[in-house]
């Protein structure tokens, strides 16, 4: 399978293969620790993660590179109004981060770069933008970038600048305008900000340098993909792409990719809309964290999610539908040979998964066949036609699928203890949903234990105490599901 991408750069879908033929270079930018992460920002991740699962399915080894904003305009506000340097600030916010990526299982990156580790990388490219006359220095110390330097600015958001302003400057991290204007490199130092000692004088970063030069630093002057948000096209790819290109005269990423925006019940998601949702929001409503991973990655990345909560409900019950096909297939037995039929089911959904995955990562198109396939199955195991060579094509298919979704396994209560404990921490315990503290009012054991209790009671014909278990366990947020392979339950 050779994946085919849409390419942001060229506006066609391209063939993403490695130019050097053996290792795909792509760079995806990471977050600005300035707070927690919300589920807009959380799709690009999900999104990200869904393309590298893809390539490493194919067997392409990949040099992912993901950035650490832990310097910018947003940190030092609000570490100023914390009253504590950025160095104090940013860490649990990067700790989070990492705990939330563990939660929705995104995979990590190869390398990951925090901002504020690569200072004189950033320096030495402000110096080298100087030697070509594409950078000036101000009377108050700070360096910015000629953007007339750079006739091709624009071409990767097909925006007409032609109109902008010879000499304008902006000076904050991140602007909305149409009109392009020179943008700092470097800010010098204000009181009470986080700066550095450097060759082109005190201060620090701007935000767009920070990219240009770790991406380079880690992938050489131009690699396979750099990937992202579509709010981060325009200014900050434009001018990432206007830095790196000005110096090296060579393409800063062949391939540029962009997921769309997320709507939250057809809205701009927004604290003054009240449908503004961190990953940790959603967790203490008692939402599982597969689901949510589900809910934003059933939508292709081209395409604009609208997240709601039915969406939400849906995923959950998807989830329970793999879950229990699954636990059948590994908790049943089954009859040596094949059923044709079944056979060729797990084929046609094993074809039309890889070329729903190599179609732009249409992972909707992904999705649908792997549940015709399941059921296909469960039909034709309720019917005694399903034997062990059905089992193992049928579970090749699956674990192909989960190697890219991975919602199989069920990991959910592990995110829903890491976030009922930060509430704890946090004094957020308020937020938390009465049904889901209930839910964990039992440990693991414990329900392993009465379950096994009301088992024995079954055996012996005590269906008052088995009831009485069921009943108890329910009011604790504790379902328990009968069948005819196994008893199996679940927190609510």
């Amino acid at each position: 399978m050779t994946l085919r991408l849409f390419n942001t750069l060229s506006g066609q879908i391209d063939e993403l293969v490695p130019a050097d033929g053996t290792e795909l270079r792509m760079y995806a930018c990471g977050p600005t620790v300035y707070d927690y992460g919300h589920i807009g920002n959380f799709r690009t991740f999900l999104q990200v993660d869904v393309l590298r699962r893809s390539l490493k399915l194919t067997g392409t080894r990949l040099r992912h590179v993901m950035n650490i904003t832990d310097v910018d305009d947003k940190i030092i506000r609000n570490a100023a109004a914390a009253g504590i340097p950025i160095g104090e600030y940013t860490p649990k916010y990067v700790d989070a981060f990492f705990e939330d990526l563990d939660s929705l299982r995104v995979e990590r990156p190869e390398i990951i770069a925090r901002a504020t580790e690569h200072i004189p990388r950033m320096v030495s490219l402000i110096q080298q933008l100087e030697s070509v006359g594409a950078a000036y220095k101000t009377d108050d110390g700070s360096w910015y970038f000629r953007l007339r330097s750079f006739p091709e600015y624009g071409k990767l958001s097909k925006k007409d600048l032609s109109g902008m302003e010879d000499g304008a400057r902006v000076d904050v991290d991140e602007y909305e305008k149409d009109s392009a204007r020179d943008f700092a490199l470097w800010k010098a130092t204000k009181p009470g900000e986080t700066s550095w000692d450097t060759p082109i004088g005190r201060g620090r970063p701007g935000w767009h340098i920070e990219c240009s030069a770790m991406s380079m630093e880690f992938l050489g002057d131009s690699f396979d993909l750099h990937a992202g948000g579509e709010d981060l096209m325009f200014p900050h790819h434009e001018n990432e792409i206007a830095q790196s290109e000005t110096v090296t005269k060579k393409p800063l990423a062949r391939h540029w990719m962009h997921v769309r925006f997320l709507l939250v019940d057809g809205r701009k998601m927004s604290k003054s809309e009240g449908n503004f949702y961190t990953l940790r929001d959603l967790l203490l409503k008692g939402y599982k964290a597969s689901a949510i991973r589900l809910a934003l990655i059933s939508v292709p990345y081209r395409h604009q999610l609208n997240f709601t909560f039915e969406s939400l409900a849906d995923a959950t019950a998807a989830i329970d539908r793999l879950r229990t096909f699954h636990q059948r297939l590994t908790q049943g037995t089954f009859a040596p040979g094949d059923n044709p039929d079944i056979q060729a089911a797990a084929k046609k959904a094993s074809d039309e998964y890889y070329a729903a995955l190599a179609n732009d990562l249409n992972t909707a198109e992904a999705r649908a066949p792997i549940f015709d396939l399941v059921r296909a199955s469960n039909t034709a195991i309720d019917q005694g036609k399903f034997f062990a060579a059905d089992h193992d094509a049928v579970l090749k298919v699956l674990a192909d699928f989960d190697a890219v979704f991975d919602v199989l396994e069920d990991r959910d209560t592990e995110a829903t203890k890491r976030a009922l404990a930060w509430a704890e921490q946090t004094g957020r315990t308020a937020d938390v949903a009465p049904e889901l503290l209930a839910g964990f009012a039992l440990s693991d054991a414990e329900i392993d234990n009465l379950v096994a209790e009301r088992t024995k009671a079954k055996k012996m014909r005590n269906f008052a105490r088995a009831d009485q278990i069921r009943n108890e366990l329910a009011e604790k947020g504790v379902i328990i599901e009968d069948s005819k392979d196994g008893v199996r339950w679940k927190r609510k």
